[in-house]
């Protein structure tokens, strides 16, 4: 099967583009949101992802068009393409954000198609937006096992937030302070370096330098569920996170600490940065937890299925 997508989000393209299809990314001169192309820090399979400038897409052959913002579903794809997602060109919108704004107003841009397939990420993404009568369903997210690398000999707690600065309250930025006096933390991530942390690293680099840190904290207030966290699980830590959206469905109790009460989450720190034995046996909980239910197997046998409904 030939599809088309954005290159939006890195590590959920990566475990996308690991199916048994190919893929085309569009591709502009200066690299920006709508034309990133090819991955630079992320590992793709070789050969099966192409890029091609939007000039070069009316002449291709599409199956299936993925789609993730409403702009491409507005108006990019069909300038690009010269042809409708939906009516033209089979279509799948997916979700990878929670809903903002009033819940009474939680509309989703892409409610009310009968054209296309709406995938949500998390089932708290399908619970909160309201897609009226287009057809939809969750298809979880699935993780490139980066293999059990955690050794945990830093006492200290790994944070990975994107642009962490500008998104502020978002992702729990203000918290940091406070986690910060239970326990030293290294904060990693786009623009990190704004903060004192160290700015984006190749992923494998970024796996390395997390799991060398004793605890993963994850202080995010409103995402759909953060794949620096499953990632983290992957890599066998031991997690402390804010019991927000999807995170408690995400973490049992035996792979770290999850709460509301910051409180809580801040002793939870202290003390699995001091104590290395129980560290290490809630990370292995994690990692058997993320592989059972994150595994990347799974992602692409739902993709797979949901593909081949569109494509007809």
């Amino acid at each position: 099967m030939r599809i088309l997508l954005w290159h939006v989000h890195g590590a959920w393209t990566t475990a996308f583009v690991h199916g048994a299809h190919d893929y085309v990314v569009p591709v502009l001169p200066d690299r920006g949101p709508d034309g990133v192309g090819l991955a630079r820090t992320y590992a793709w399979p070789e050969g099966s992802v192409r890029e091609l400038a939007p000039d070069a897409l009316r002449e291709e052959e599409f199956d299936v068009v993925v789609l993730q913002r409403p702009h491409e579903l507005e108006h990019l794809a069909e300038a690009w393409l010269g042809r409708r997602p939906g009516r033209d060109v089979p279509a799948i919108y997916v979700e990878h954000n929670a809903p903002q704004g009033r819940i009474a107003e939680m509309r989703h841009p892409a409610a009310d198609r009968d054209d296309l397939l709406l995938v949500h990420v998390t089932h708290f993404n399908a619970l909160f937006w309201d897609a009226g009568s287009t057809p939809a369903r969750v298809i979880e997210h699935g993780i490139v096992d980066p293999g059990h690398r955690y050794s945990g000999e830093l006492a200290r707690g790994a944070v990975v937030i994107n642009e962490a600065r500008r998104r502020a309250r978002v992702t729990g930025t203000d918290l940091l302070e406070r986690f910060g006096a239970a326990a030293p933390l290294d904060l990693f991530g786009i623009d990190a370096a704004a903060l004192g942390g160290v700015a984006d690293l190749p992923q494998d680099e970024l796996h390395d330098a997390m799991a060398r840190r004793r605890v993963y904290l994850h202080p995010i207030r409103w995402t759909s569920l953060g794949l620096s966290l499953l990632e983290a699980m992957h890599l066998g830590m031991p997690v402390v996170a804010l019991g927000t959206t999807e995170v408690h469905e995400a973490v049992p109790a035996a792979a770290g600490v999850v709460s509301t009460r910051v409180d809580v989450l801040a002793d939870a720190m202290r003390r699995l940065v001091a104590d290395a034995e129980e560290s290490a046996e809630r990370g292995r909980a994690a990692r058997a937890a993320a592989l059972e239910r994150y595994g990347l197997e799974r992602f692409l046998e739902d993709w797979d299925t949901a593909l081949a409904e569109v494509a007809g």
